[in-house]
């Protein structure tokens, strides 16, 4: 008897090397967005990996070492553009080979994400189709066509999305589906107002990293850029809504930014890129500061007439347009600001966020200032500017005490505007001066 119990306790001796020190896969989650499909492995410690190609058939290869699975793994849709199965085997008694049979040759990216807030350790796979990588990296850069009376364009981020749920209210509703469900109704408004179209940078549960909803919005030629969250604080009894633009710090990090990255700065000069080391540096640094500025200004006016509105909607978090140096508002030659519609920590607003004819106010809202902004200062070239141009302009005859801005504000119009259609060389008027109102 005791022979048979220490030859039991040296076989379980013997098996545990096969097993201590073991990751552990425990889930595995597929999203689907328009140009790529992620995959995440839900691991109980950071896995060593080995990822690769095969063709004929196609096919995406991921060895795990030494590391077990503790589920079964789920199989994609069958609408999956990449993916038509995947497969998974134990290799060498303590690793686990995963085959993804594919529809196409694929082009893969994998990282390893340590513990935040809503998950633990994850191995991160993206599929990208290989065709199309290769005619990016190849193809012509693409200039933009010439104006004319073109529409303006409003790009809509909803934020978070997919593998990042942003908030959670206390009954379970996840940020990213509400401000999803806002920027749809918004877009469709906006394609409804004439000489505006809107631009939905995320349509579906995905998620997209935070440069590349920038690059979206640079790729369709966006005159504004909103990005539309939720908030939540730890304390349920916060509420209100915020405006964000972009502080003056973060400005000066994205500019030293963008600097570094030649081609990316010559988007904003024109094209125009300075060969040759310290050859242009003080000229190129100038016209990116000049860009930067103008686009802050505009920043500043379009999210202070948008939180006029909300203001107009329930109560506000602050009594202004705040700063802060969220990644989304740094793009140097857009407009932008960020929209914190309501607190979903606060269950009577994580209650209003859900509701649809709430979700159409606050649209409404978002849409009332962003046309107020358009038709105080239209982009030259837009069907919005001609559309002004176009309109018989109005005479207005100077009284005692009236300032130039004033006149402004009264027929709200822009400053330079008015000064431009009166061919004024400062803000210095006269009493029974008459000046032309231009339309608008």
């Amino acid at each position: 008897m005791q022979k048979i119990i220490t030859i039991l306790i040296l076989a379980l001796f013997w098996s545990l090397p096969l097993y201590a020190g073991q990751s552990d896969v425990r889930n595995l989650r597929i999203w689907s967005a328009p140009d790529h499909v992620r995959l995440v492995f839900d691991t109980d410690s950071l896995v060593k990996h080995n990822i690769f190609t095969l063709d004929k058939p196609h096919r995406l290869v991921l060895d795990l070492k030494n590391t077990r699975l503790s589920t079964k793994l789920p199989q994609p849709e069958s609408n999956n553009r990449f993916i038509n199965r995947l497969r998974s085997a134990e290799r060498n008694k303590r690793d686990v080979r995963v085959v993804f049979d594919l529809n196409m040759a694929v082009k893969e990216k994998s990282f390893l994400l340590e513990p935040n807030r809503q998950y633990g350790y994850r191995l991160v796979v993206d599929l990208y189709d290989k065709k199309e990588s290769s005619k990016r990296r190849s193809g012509p850069v693409k200039t933009a066509k010439k104006p004319g009376n073109r529409d303006v364009v409003v790009a809509v981020d909803p934020g978070h999305g997919g593998e990042d749920p942003g908030a959670r209210g206390k009954h379970g509703t996840y940020e990213k589906d509400v401000v999803l469900a806002i920027a749809r109704k918004l877009v469709k408004m906006i394609n409804r107002k004439p000489g505006m179209r809107g631009v939905l940078i995320r349509d579906g549960d995905y998620y997209l990293g935070l440069r590349k909803r920038m690059a979206k919005a640079r790729k369709h030629h966006a005159d504004l850029f909103i990005s539309i969250h939720a908030d939540a604080f730890k304390d349920s009894r916060v509420r209100g809504s915020s405006v964000y633009t972009l502080s003056r710090r973060g400005a000066s990090n994205e500019a030293a930014k963008w600097l570094a990255e030649r081609e990316n700065s010559a988007d904003l000069v024109g094209g125009v890129l300075f060969e040759g080391k310290g050859k242009g540096e003080d000229l190129f640094t100038v016209l990116l500061d000049l860009s930067q500025t103008g686009t802050q200004q505009a920043s500043s006016t379009a999210a202070d007439r948008v939180f006029r509105q909300l203001k107009k909607l329930g109560k506000t978090h602050k009594k202004r347009v705040q700063q802060a140096g969220f990644m989304v508002l740094k793009s140097p030659d857009i407009p932008s600001m960020l929209v914190e519609t309501a607190f979903i920590s606060n269950p009577d607003e994580e209650r209003r966020l859900k509701d649809p004819a709430h979700q159409r106010k606050v649209a409404k809202a978002l849409l009332a200032g962003i046309s107020d902004y358009f038709n105080y200062q239209p982009p030259p070239g837009t069907w919005l500017a001609a559309k002004q141009e176009r309109e018989a302009p109005r005479r207005h005859t100077i009284s005692r005490g009236e300032t130039l801005i004033a006149i402004a504000r009264q027929y709200a119009i822009s400053l330079n505007r008015l000064r431009r259609t009166n061919e004024l060389k400062n803000d210095t008027i006269r009493i029974g001066q008459v000046l032309q109102i231009p339309g608008g």
